[in-house]
């Protein structure tokens, strides 16, 4: 992912350059060429991700495609609320990528301390897959979209509840390809560690406020922010309430940066009255 931004556009190159130089390996020639196996591992895949996104963004900054201005709002999902705060102004580049290396760092040990797993279940509202959760003992992780809500815990819970769920009407279950349980009490450990290298890192005001993965809601201040990526790392991402937030401000163009489309489509699911569109290729930047 990215050649194509790597060599169509110099300000993407730029970011590259600057993320292998920062993590002290070719994050671009694994993102370029993998191996995929490595790139799953979430100790490389979180900063691969990070960059390519960044990459995006400022990519399009560079071009004609953006309207110009501030956003009224940035907001990202998981790994993508590093971004978020970079795009607002409350981290640089730099900060951000050596938080995500942490970040990446601590999620793999803390997975491999207490393994866990994580599941998608399909087609039942939130209340009742919690319910589920509490009856089984796994979490909620990821409130995505109406009918979409990811669950983890330890292995033994993550089959129990989805078991549960299929029984109690739902659509599907399905098993995500992860290596850890990410969004859940597992993660304590990890956020532990991350409270230090937060604490150690400088941040501003943001420019924008910055919608909180935990709660939906907007924050711009410089503590509340650090004391939100702390959070993040342990608590279910509310996506489904941050869109909703979006759109009850009179949001109605959203544009996410980063590779493949699935915020994009959770958007649409969301509220299919915001116009929804994706940069994560010079080719998008061109039919912009």
């Amino acid at each position: 992912m990215g050649r194509d931004l790597f060599d169509g556009s110099p300000s993407a190159k730029e970011t590259f350059g600057r993320a292998d130089t920062i993590l002290g390996y070719s994050i671009s020639e694994l993102c370029f060429e993998g191996p995929e196996k490595r790139l799953q591992n979430t100790q490389y895949a979180q900063p691969a991700l990070f960059t390519m996104s960044f990459a995006c963004l400022e990519a399009a900054r560079a071009s004609d495609s953006l309207a110009p201005g501030s956003p009224a709002f940035v907001a990202g999902h998981s790994l993508g609320e590093y971004t978020a705060l970079v795009a607002s102004g409350a981290l640089t580049f730099e900060d951000g990528l050596r938080l995500v290396q942490e970040r990446g760092r601590l999620m793999q040990q803390a997975a491999e301390q207490q393994p866990g797993a994580m599941a998608a279940i399909l087609g039942l509202d939130e209340e009742a897959v919690t319910a589920i959760c509490r009856d089984a003992g796994a979490e909620l992780c990821n409130v995505n979209a109406p009918g979409q809500i990811v669950i983890g815990g330890a292995e033994a819970a993550v089959e129990a509840a989805t078991a549960l769920a299929l029984e109690r009407g739902a659509r599907r279950g399905v098993r995500l390809k992860v290596s850890g349980a990410f969004h859940t009490s597992l993660m304590q450990p990890a956020a532990d560690g991350m409270r230090h290298a937060v604490a150690d890192t400088p941040f501003k005001d943001s420019n924008v406020p910055v919608i909180a993965n935990t709660t939906g809601q907007p924050l711009t201040k410089a503590d509340d922010l650090m004391d939100e990526l702390v959070k993040q790392l342990a608590r279910p991402v509310q996506w489904q309430r941050s869109v909703e937030y979006l759109a009850s401000q009179g949001v109605h163009a959203v544009i996410e940066f980063g590779p493949g489309r699935v915020l994009t489509g959770l958007i649409r699911r969301i509220d299919k009255s915001l116009s929804v569109s994706n940069v994560s290729s010079m080719a998008d930047l061109d039919s912009a």
